[in-house]
């Protein structure tokens, strides 16, 4: 088991790897066009730091509108929206539905004018030149559809922020989550991506039925939709492996918040389309779960314990190239340090993704 899981985290090692950092190939003329598609919920304490940062883009606004669609929202989310010129506020109103985003998002695409659709979450900031390295990457490499990556705000101390456990936790889990992300898309073996930084030529969107088949499933806005297009265009998906693309967002502010994240992906498990990787995540739970089945053993028999001692050192020098490289991206190579102490599970929180 542990050779085939070494085999598995050896091999989005290498895809990762060999996947230099985007820079742009041609001199542009800016030509694509972006329709920025926000939901938001009661997003009032965020919402206006994500729009000044679109605002702030270096690509030229006459190519990019914004659109936030309102869900919902029972505190000032909508009005704080208003008092930005240029962007436009949609509210969703129906009620009872299975999936409020994906309502939220279709209701947007089909209010866009332009030719690509941008995801992200109103708890997010995008950096000036998002926009711009998006554009690029289109023009040089023709996808339909883009994968970008997304990183946990870090920790201010000046502002009294702490490093603590669930931060320490979250960040590992999601930097682990986003290496496999890349790596997957470049190595074509599977799909992943977040909806918090993606984008979609909006014909496609409706060539494939938009999330027609896939509505019935709270979650899915993403990963679902991204499989869906990936079958009609499977070698037109590509992930945008560049510091300026990268997305940050807040961590689940507690463990209550951080498992019912995990159990909403989970809810769209039995919907995934593409068995490949319902196969590697049960690789990484029976691992897993072999694992802590030996720390249990070791209780009665000194023998489990030598080899559980074992299992943790070459576990953690299987995972440490891996990890190390992804931090080093998104310049989160601090976090290292904690990294022995939270190796043994940081990689079983994508199981949730397959059950």
């Amino acid at each position: 088991m542990l050779v085939l899981y070494a085999v598995v985290i050896f091999y989005y090692n290498g895809k990762w790897r060999s996947m230099p950092e985007y820079a742009p190939k041609n001199i542009m003329i800016p030509r694509t066009t972006f329709s920025i598609i926000i939901p938001a919920r009661n997003e009032a304490g965020n919402i206006a730091a994500l729009l000044e940062s679109i605002l702030a883009q270096t690509y030229s606004k006459d190519l990019f509108e914004v659109i936030v669609v309102d869900d919902h929202s029972t505190d000032e989310t909508a009005s704080i929206v208003n008092r930005y010129e240029g962007v436009r506020l949609l509210q969703l109103k129906e009620d009872r539905i299975n999936s409020y985003k994906k309502k939220a998002i279709e209701t947007g695409i089909a209010a866009a004018q332009n030719e690509w659709v941008v995801c992200t979450d109103a708890d997010c900031i995008v950096t000036p030149e998002w926009l711009q390295v998006f554009a690029s990457f289109i023009n040089d490499t023709n996808p339909v559809f883009v994968a970008a990556p997304v990183s946990f705000f870090a920790a201010d101390p000046s502002k009294g922020e702490k490093e603590s456990v669930l931060y320490i936790f979250q960040a590992l889990d999601f930097l682990t989550l986003q290496g496999i992300t890349g790596a997957s898309v470049a190595g074509k073996k599977h799909n992943m991506c977040n909806g918090a930084n993606l984008a979609y030529k909006r014909d496609v969107f409706y060539e494939v039925d938009g999330f027609k088949g896939i509505d019935n499933i709270a979650s899915g806005d993403d990963m679902l939709l991204m499989h869906k297009i990936w079958k009609r265009y499977p070698e037109q998906i590509g992930y945008l492996k560049s510091k300026e693309a990268i997305v940050e967002t807040e961590t689940a502010p507690t463990w209550k918040a951080f498992f019912n994240q995990r159990i909403r992906w989970a809810s769209k498990a039995t919907s995934y389309d593409d068995k490949r990787i319902f196969i590697v995540l049960l690789l990484v739970y029976l691992f897993n779960c072999s694992f802590l089945a030996m720390l249990v053993l070791s209780f009665f028999n000194i023998f489990y314990l030598y080899a559980f001692g074992v299992f943790v050192v070459l576990k953690t020098l299987v995972e440490l190239s891996f990890v190390g490289r992804v931090s080093r991206f998104f310049n989160r190579r601090y976090l290292l340090k904690y990294f022995f102490f939270s190796s043994h599970c940081i990689l079983a929180i994508p199981l949730f993704r397959a059950f």
